[in-house]
């Protein structure tokens, strides 16, 4: 029984079972870029660029999750090939947030900020990014093992859709724990506030991502995949220069790493701008997640339903529209920092959602349309890594160019507003490469090549 299927597909029951997974992934995104880099830049003082570099740690180790996922393939761990990756991930993720949370109440109450308070938060930021690594490919494959073919598409539409819902609810429920400030409290929280706000968060998250997956992967006997013994072990630099060789490839690789680079150098410094700019305090920028999250749902909603009906409504179109919204976003952002206009940033938030939510709904399709068959794996694995290692960049870099605009001007207002302008640019410079992209040319040509390496089998089959 061990090696037969788990089940004839993925029922929508189920599906919506296994999405839960990724709610909780939303409320961890939101309570580390959203709620503890908002605490330390704003509200405690220390510098960005080393708050934006520990966030982002998730990112740039995400290759990690490559070998995860080839061990998950090859090897079993008590009976389980991806549930022990996930769930050791995952509860790394949960002591790592109860041990930031500790630690920066601690900081909160006055603390001094010495070394050993550092190498607490580092290595808590260090195993949640470990564990973000081993249990995100293999909660994925998971997915993969679970769905027949025709229901992958509706497996991962539905996931993603948690995935948004998780930082809109994050948003609310990070929001209403964190009261608003009061003559007790100026900084909008106190100690033990900030503590049980992390402990309630590492429970409610811990339970979602046990829950989700409970009985969803069952014992297997055999230590080795056959499908895992069928695919070619490719290195990245072997992938890197498969996906360089074509022009349209090259210009797709440079549209997904700069739009990803830039679109999310927002991330850290966007709840930091509305507190130095605005005054606002971290009960309402905590809820920035829920606006620009529900917007991103209602557009991925939205705008899957209108591919669905109108089939010109390709993947390119619907990328085209996503970072034009985007760009525009950030337009909105500069100018409400520039020109110290707070009623804009409502309507920005609502622009960034939207335009994140189309975009990523054009971007994953293109990334399918790119990735040749016969080669899909190997594509899909360098797209999925080149979008990963420039949103940790992107994270990163939004800090450090708020630190050097302080700098420079002596001016939160001019910082942020550099910093979205730039980002804004950058925008602009990806949109130029996506328009370079030919996706028909690129599918006929890859065509035509898996149509001559078939003829060649054949004709060394026939002699």
């Amino acid at each position: 029984m061990g090696e037969q299927q788990q089940q004839a597909g993925l029922t929508v029951g189920r599906n919506l079972k296994i999405g839960l997974f990724h709610l909780g992934s939303g409320m961890a995104d939101v309570i580390t870029t959203g709620v503890w880099n908002r605490i330390m830049i704003s509200d405690l003082g220390f510098s960005a660029t080393p708050i934006g570099l520990l966030v982002s740690l998730r990112y740039f180790l995400a290759p990690l999750g490559v070998w995860a996922g080839r061990m998950s393939d090859q090897h079993t761990i008590g009976g389980y090939r991806r549930l022990f990756w996930v769930w050791l991930g995952r509860l790394m993720m949960v002591v790592s947030t109860l041990a930031l949370g500790l630690s920066t109440a601690h900081l909160a109450r006055g603390g001094t900020a010495e070394l050993g308070i550092w190498v607490v938060i580092s290595l808590a930021l260090l195993l949640f990014s470990l564990g973000s690594a081993f249990s995100g490919s293999t909660f994925l494959a998971l997915i993969y093992d679970r769905a027949t073919p025709s229901q992958r598409g509706r497996a991962v539409g539905i996931v993603w859709t948690f995935l948004l819902l998780g930082f809109t609810v994050g948003g609310v429920l990070f929001g209403v724990l964190l009261p608003s400030r009061d003559a007790a409290h100026p900084q909008g929280f106190s100690p033990e506030t900030l503590q049980n706000l992390f402990v309630v968060g590492a429970l409610v998250m811990g339970s979602l991502w046990f829950f989700s997956l409970l009985g969803e992967e069952r014992r297997h006997s055999d230590v080795a995949s056959s499908q895992a013994q069928r695919e070619p072990s490719t290195s990245l630099w072997a992938d890197l220069r498969l996906a360089w060789s074509n022009r349209q490839t090259r210009y797709f690789f440079w549209y997904l790493t700069l739009s990803m680079l830039f679109a999310f150098s927002q991330d850290l410094i966007l709840e930091p701008f509305a507190g130095e700019v605005f005054r606002m305090d971290a009960a309402h920028t905590t809820r920035f997640a829920a606006y620009w999250g529900s917007m991103a749902i209602l557009g991925t909603i939205v705008f899957l339903w209108l591919g669905r009906r109108y089939p010109r409504l390709t993947n390119m179109r619907m990328s085209v529209i996503g970072v034009g919204v985007l760009i525009a976003t950030f337009a909105l952002f500069a100018l409400s920092s520039f020109a110290s206009i707070r009623p804009l940033v409502t309507p920005g938030l609502i622009l960034l959602g939207i335009g994140l939510g189309i975009w990523n709904v054009g971007t994953l399709g293109l990334m399918m349309e790119m990735s040749p068959f016969g080669r899909a794996g190997t594509f899909l694995g360098f797209w999925t890594l080149v979008v990963t290692l420039a949103r940790g960049i992107g994270v990163s870099a939004g800090g450090i160019l708020r630190d050097l605009g302080i700098a420079l001007s002596g001016s939160p207002q001019v910082a942020y507003g550099m910093a979205f302008l730039l980002a804004g640019i950058g925008l602009v410079v990806a949109f130029a490469a996506l328009r370079q992209v030919n996706v028909q040319a690129f599918q006929e040509e890859q065509g035509v090549k898996v149509k001559s390496d078939t003829e060649t089998v054949l004709a060394g089959a026939m002699d």
